[in-house]
């Protein structure tokens, strides 16, 4: 049976920073705890969030670390209850927004962060006492601005994913003048992760044509427009175009990924110093080879609308103009070649398969894969 739902409010285009106050009243938010990394802050992006919020009291958490942890979310919560905050703003990537997400959790929840989690079977624990969050990302890639859940490296060291409606921000206020100073390769790795949403939730099996349909259009905006905004930061529509992309990833995924992210989740919390969307970028070759053979896949000509939506002549019955579309679309990027430039070996491989053969979203591919596989793709992606 097809289950489908959208309920977060969407504010997208230039300008619509300045609606944060009236989000926040609509809302019912008096005192917000911000939640934002040091570069954010750096980059005097949470200024301009703070200069929009006015007179509206709140506290500042600017903790958030490369990949969410389940200690910062405590030292965030501490914040939050030392100044009675009431509700959650992230400003920031997708590590602000799962993190300010953990702290929706924690602050309103007993017991350890683990407790929640979807694979503990957490995730009916989740209630509606959860803090209502905002969110207003200054990427273009993660999406979890409309997205119900949230990733975060526990205390046993397993990065973990929780899922719930109630963590579906409930307004994402969507600027994309707010990433008109990103970094060339930050620009890029963040919108390969915006393109795996789409290509992974696209592929998985379930029955979700809006989902379809959402993410075969961002699929289009984020292939046709990534190398403009990473050549050129300031061309605003690439970087309302990637905008767009990125929240339409993660509208689709409710669907299911698959094991692009069981592999770099497993990574992540591996190694949490590595970036995610650049491991999925890495990743997404091998996978999508892998992924050929699947029944859905061929009976539904998915690779090739895929193709399609890319601009690309078309794609082989083993994927393989597809993969290597990717692959070079990821050189022409200046992302890593592979896994082994950011510094991953062999003797990782059997640590990231264990993690991987448990995620969340190993079962949602649209073929199960084993650890032989797994090791496979592994390989392929070094």
């Amino acid at each position: 049976m097809a289950f489908i739902y959208y309920l977060t409010q969407i504010q997208l285009d230039f300008g619509a920073l300045a609606l944060l106050p009236a989000e926040c009243e609509r809302i019912g938010i008096r005192k917000p705890l911000v939640v934002t990394d040091a570069g954010v802050r750096a980059a005097g992006v949470l200024d301009q969030a703070l200069a929009a919020l006015g007179t509206l009291p709140h506290a500042v958490f600017d903790g958030t670390p490369f990949n969410p942890t389940e200690a910062a979310v405590r030292s965030a919560v501490q914040v939050w209850r030392d100044h009675g905050c009431d509700g959650l703003i992230a400003v920031g990537g997708g590590s602000s927004m799962d993190l300010a997400k953990g702290v929706a959790i924690a602050a309103t929840h007993d017991g350890p962060m683990k407790t929640y989690a979807t694979i503990e079977g957490g995730s009916t624990k989740i209630s509606d006492r959860v803090a209502p969050v905002i969110a207003v990302p200054t990427t273009a890639g993660t999406g979890s601005e409309v997205a119900r859940g949230a990733i975060v490296i526990v205390d046993d060291g397993r990065k973990l994913g929780f899922h719930n409606w109630n963590l579906l921000p409930r307004a994402a206020i969507c600027d994309p003048a707010l990433t008109l100073g990103l970094p060339p390769l930050l620009t890029a790795a963040t919108g390969m992760d915006a393109i795996a949403h789409c290509m992974e939730t696209f592929m998985a099996p379930a029955v979700n044509p809006p989902a379809d349909g959402i993410a075969l259009d961002g699929l289009e905006r984020g292939w046709g427009h990534i190398e403009r905004a990473t050549r050129d930061g300031q061309d605003r529509d690439a970087r309302w175009n990637m905008m767009s992309a990125s929240l339409q990833g993660a509208m689709a995924f409710q669907k299911g990924l698959g094991c692009v992210h069981s592999l770099s989740h497993s990574l992540g919390g591996v190694n949490p110093k590595l970036h995610h969307g650049t491991l999925n970028a890495m990743f997404l070759p091998a996978v999508l080879r892998f992924n050929a053979s699947a029944g859905s896949i061929v009976r539904e000509r998915r690779l090739a609308r895929m193709a399609h939506a890319m601009g690309l002549g078309g794609c082989d019955a083993e994927g393989t103009e597809i993969a290597d579309a990717v692959r070079e679309m990821n050189a022409r990027l200046g992302l890593a070649p592979g896994l082994r430039a950011l510094g991953v070996t062999e003797d990782l491989f059997e640590r990231v398969i264990d993690g991987a053969m448990v995620d969340h979203c190993h079962k949602t591919n649209p073929r199960l894969a084993t650890r032989d596989d797994y090791r496979e793709m592994l390989a392929a992606s070094m």
